[in-house]
């Protein structure tokens, strides 16, 4: 067994030294439910986060067009084609020359409220968005950053088409944060202010369409160390940063407002971001899978080098085997052959049985290889390769043996076929060997795309250092002590420190989240604080009643901090009780106001004595399996008529002396 012992840095080390070398050569993944932080440790495991959050600002960062307005319609198209272009140091950048392999257009839908001349690269940006920077300053500051005294623009490149103009402008207001975590801390490295990309639409073949509806919107870069230990802790490092920034209030919730891309690596490994990853309760599973797919790619370069074949070592040929094809029966490769397209055998030396090593949950190599096809080479429709590593269900035995002589295969090399038109498949031919060659060198830089069942495919090369350069549209901006200063005293506090106070206050479990990042916790706080009312009743309005009339499709926003303001103050006041609190909310939502009008009149004793003896006699009709049944159906039907206009206490006591006087 392990033994960890904590050093000064926060890692651990291992008493049994010989052991922890045996796992790092000889390691198998366990099942993801099976892992501990202990196996984790042991892989060298490690991972950051980068989260994009939208804020809630009425315009967009670097011009006047509305924030958030999206259309399903639009009113035109723009086609463009994305192309490189050496750099000032006479270089191409890495996914610049990907992205342009594709040949893909790239299709623009745009509407004429949420899209303006500026999006589309024709006119140059407005000055900075002061809204959107006031709150991601506030929330840096949150953070215990390190605040820039000026603010320069820069400007990102972006090649995949999802900013029309090949970049994207972004800004650092903040570095050298934390955030607590259990016993340590979690450093943030950096704060980013950005514009937003555009909406995918479609992406298939050769043709990528966004809308541009979402371009432009101010978002915010939260930026982390590697400092998560297992893929539990990534998870929760990033549900206490999406608390935090909630709890401002300045950001936009729902689908979308949020993404995050998860960096993941392991010793000997290479850091990969898995992009876009949109729930947080994804993360663990994705990182787990992105773990162990590293570490079976090093323990395949080990294999590899065993039998002799390194980067320089490597061979490959391809040839067209369209015509030995002809007769197959296989359906993917026939019609391919009936429409007038061409099958290319690729030939791995030395790669016999290594296209089925495994790499991620119920994952192959030959998945690796088949996702660099199908996004560089845009072979899309699946199957895209098949091999002689597992030969069954795909051509005949016979086809097999032909294509094999063909291409001068012997048993211990493997044989790669792709189909498809022409260019596609000279593409995907050699992106099948550039990806066979990577496996002798290891891990390849990768951006990688999550998928639902946790696993994760290619997405695009992982872009160079040099992606970033300073724009010449924009001055730098100042950012004076007094304005960070107006910011940090507008900002709540610590979210963590809301929810020791609501634990302390013993406030319900199922409360104390909801309401820290609630636009209601600061009147909870003037309420219990000032307002002498009861905790738990302001808690459970705030936060269960507004739930419960969201599921029944109430405008909850229309509620204002002033409405429940005077709400409570009529419960304090003995103006209202539990009972009528959630019937004034709905009311409330439905007007998008409320006044001490609205409010129901009190029960009088005479309402009360009459409805206690209307509620006996309706009882007597009534028959009961037990005392306690005929006990709460009257009180149902006393407080029917009176709910919220008397305590339910006070109705109770009134309803045992009732029935027991008609006992007696």
């Amino acid at each position: 067994m392990l033994l960890p012992l904590r050093m000064a840095q926060g890692q651990e080390c291992f008493t049994d030294w010989s052991l922890r070398y045996a796992l790092m050569h000889d390691f198998v993944f366990k099942p993801f439910e099976d892992m501990t932080a202990e196996h984790y440790a042991a892989v060298g495991f490690k991972s950051g986060l980068e989260i994009h959050q939208q804020l809630l600002t009425s315009r967009k960062l670097f011009c006047r067009c509305p924030a958030r307005r999206y259309r399903e319609e639009h009113d035109a198209e723009i086609l463009r084609h994305m192309r490189p272009t050496l750099s000032e140091l006479g270089e191409y950048d890495g996914t610049a020359l990907m992205e342009f392999k594709t040949r893909k257009d790239i299709v623009y839908l745009i509407h004429h409220e949420s899209v303006c001349t500026y999006e589309m690269d024709d006119t140059p940006p407005f000055e900075l968005n002061e809204e959107a920077l006031d709150i991601a300053l506030g929330i840096g500051l949150l953070y215990g950053c390190s605040m820039v005294d000026e603010i320069h623009i820069a400007r990102k490149q972006y090649l995949d088409g999802s900013i029309p103009t090949g970049f994207q402008r972004t800004t650092i207001v903040g570095v050298d944060g934390s955030i607590p975590y259990e016993d340590r801390a979690i450093r943030i490295v950096q704060l980013g202010l950005e514009e937003d990309s555009c909406r995918e639409v479609s992406d298939a073949g050769h043709l990528r369409t966004y809308r541009t509806d979402r371009l432009g919107m101010p978002l915010i870069e939260t930026v982390t160390a590697p400092d998560m230990r297992t893929p539990q802790e990534v998870a929760q490092v990033a549900e206490i940063l999406r608390r935090l920034v909630r709890s401002t209030g300045k950001v936009r919730t729902g689908i979308g407002a949020a993404r995050q891309d998860v960096n993941v690596s392991v010793s000997g490994g290479t850091r990969i971001e898995i992009k876009g990853v949109p729930r947080i309760p994804a993360i663990p599973l994705l990182t787990y899978n992105e773990a162990m797919r590293q570490w079976n790619l090093l323990r395949l370069r080990d294999e590899l080098h065993r039998r002799g074949i390194r980067e320089a070592t490597f061979r490959s040929d391809a040839r067209d085997v369209t015509r030995l094809l002809r007769k197959t029966r296989y359906l993917p490769i026939k019609t391919t052959i009936a429409e007038g397209g061409v099958v290319s055998a690729v030939l791995l030396r030395g790669f016999g049985g290594l296209l089925g090593w495994q790499t991620q949950t119920d994952t192959a190599f030959s998945q690796e290889i088949s996702d660099r096809v199908r996004v560089i080479a845009c072979l899309t429709t699946l199957p895209n390769i098949i091999h002689s590593d597992s030969p069954s269900e795909t051509i005949s035995s016979s086809d097999w043996r032909a294509v094999q002589k063909a291409v001068e295969a012997s048993d211990a090399d493997t044989v790669v076929l792709v189909w498809g038109k022409a260019q596609d498949v000279e593409t995907g031919a050699k992106e099948i060997a550039i990806r066979a060659r990577e496996a002798a060198i290891g891990v390849p830089s990768e951006t990688r795309q999550a998928f639902r069942d946790g696993t994760n495919g290619f997405e695009r090369i992982l872009p160079g250092p040099d992606r970033m350069y300073p724009d010449t549209d924009l001055p730098p901006k100042r950012i004076p002590g007094e304005r960070l200063a107006r910011i940090g005293q507008e900002m709540p506090e610590h979210v963590w420190v809301r929810e020791q106070w609501y634990r302390d206050l013993g406030l319900p479990a199922d409360v104390i989240l909801p309401l820290a990042v609630s636009a209601f916790a600061e009147l909870f706080r003037e309420c219990v604080n000032h307002g002498g009312l009861d905790p738990t009743l302001a808690a459970v309005a705030l936060v269960q009643y507004t739930k419960h009339l969201r599921r029944k499709g109430r405008a909850v926003d229309r509620i204002a901090p002033e409405a429940m303001r005077e709400i409570f103050k009529a419960c304090r006041e003995g103006r209202l009780f539990r009972e009528g609190i959630l019937p004034l909310m709905e009311e409330a939502a439905a007007k998008g106001r409320f006044s001490g009008a609205d409010l129901p009149p009190v029960c009088s004793e005479e309402e009360l004595a009459q409805a206690l003896e209307r509620s006996l006699a309706e009882l007597g009709t009534m028959r009961f399996s037990n005392g306690r049944k005929r006990r709460d159906s009257m009180m149902g039907l006393v407080m029917r008529p009176l709910r919220g206009r008397i305590a339910g206490a006070e109705v109770a006591r009134r309803v045992d002396e009732a029935l027991g006087e008609a006992v007696e």
